[in-house]
């Protein structure tokens, strides 16, 4: 039923869902902090009310969308940079079923197996786009076309609890097989064409959660850290440190929607350091988790902040950037 635009509504865009993505990645660092006893204070609770109560917020209005401007959600789905951005609702439910796990067992299984059978859905459906698409071309290409890979990565983080191993095992190893392709083309793209949009600039954080995310899942699968993992960790402990070198670069970005990628692969590593920690007893991973933890807290703080002034004065539901052709 499409009706005419007047409203913020049609420009409501899915990125939005990256806002719960990290959320729900700090409510999991809280979780791992509290299983190590880190602060005498453990506020895991809240955050993970706070994400699963703006989730289901956000899929309200979202759902809104759906039904009043349908052509605008199949053109946010055919939109080379916006396309990636649907599985966010998925990893989303995945990400809530993971730490509910700890209260809600019957009920994180539930939405575990929606956001698990989602994120297959729309790998398949987004894979078959980029197999048969007509219209991309190499600057077309971003670190946000790993989220769709990185959901199936993280199916593991209670797949292990929830479904037979060889389920985790199936969506482990799609993810890592295609993040190996996609780190290939988008290096060379990064490398040999022309920069990244500016407003594109924070998604080069999300190069970060594959491994990190990797590490994790990978963990949770074989129950011990052996070369394959510390790969996976040193990848993207390497990946930090090159991009927090370049702080100042993305200081001077005019704040978007885009600036919730520094949160996720953050939360990702800070749980990949602090998980290091417990399984092999080093303290230099404890101290470096503190840091991380610091850090975390710090963007998701800013995040919220400047998400929702943005919000306040209308500068968020606005319509996409046109790709550049």
């Amino acid at each position: 039923m499409e009706t005419q635009d007047t409203g913020k509504l049609a420009f409501f865009p899915v990125s939005f869902f990256s806002m719960i993505m990290g959320l729900a990645g700090y409510t999991l660092v809280w979780m791992e902090a509290e299983s190590l006893l880190m602060y005498p204070f453990n506020p895991t609770e809240v955050f993970a009310a706070l994400t699963i109560g703006l989730f289901l917020l956000l899929l309200a209005v979202y759902a809104m969308k759906t039904y009043r401007f349908p052509a605008r959600v199949l053109a946010e789905l055919n939109h080379p940079v916006m396309m990636s951005f649907f599985p966010t609702l998925t990893i989303s439910l995945i990400l809530i079923g993971t730490f509910l796990t700890t209260w809600l067992p019957g009920v994180a299984l539930v939405v575990w197996a929606l956001g698990a059978a989602g994120q297959l859905v729309l790998t398949l459906l987004i894979l078959t786009r980029w197999i048969h698409q007509e219209h991309f071309e190499i600057h077309h290409i971003n670190p946000a076309w790993f989220i769709p890979i990185v959901g199936n990565i993280l199916v593991p983080l209670a797949g292990v609890q929830h479904a037979p191993l060889e389920v985790s095992w199936f969506f482990f190893s799609i993810g890592i097989l295609f993040w190996l392709v996609l780190l290939t083309i988008i290096m060379n793209r990064i490398i040999f064409h022309q920069p990244l949009e500016q407003n594109l600039l924070p998604t080069l954080f999300i190069l970060i959660a594959p491994p990190a995310a990797g590490f994790i899942a990978y963990l949770n699968i074989a129950g011990e850290i052996d070369g394959f993992a510390r790969v996976l960790y040193y990848t993207a402990l390497f990946l930090t440190l090159l991009l927090l070198t370049q702080t100042h670069r993305f200081v001077r970005l005019p704040f978007g929607l885009s600036w919730w990628a520094y949160s996720f692969p953050l939360a990702a590593m800070t749980v990949a350091t602090l998980l290091m920690h417990e399984e092999t007893g080093v303290a230099l991973f404890l101290y470096l988790g503190y840091g991380l933890h610091a850090i975390v807290t710090f963007v998701i703080a800013v995040l919220l902040v400047r998400t929702f002034s943005a919000a306040r004065v209308g500068k968020i539901c606005v319509p996409p950037p046109q790709p550049v052709t």
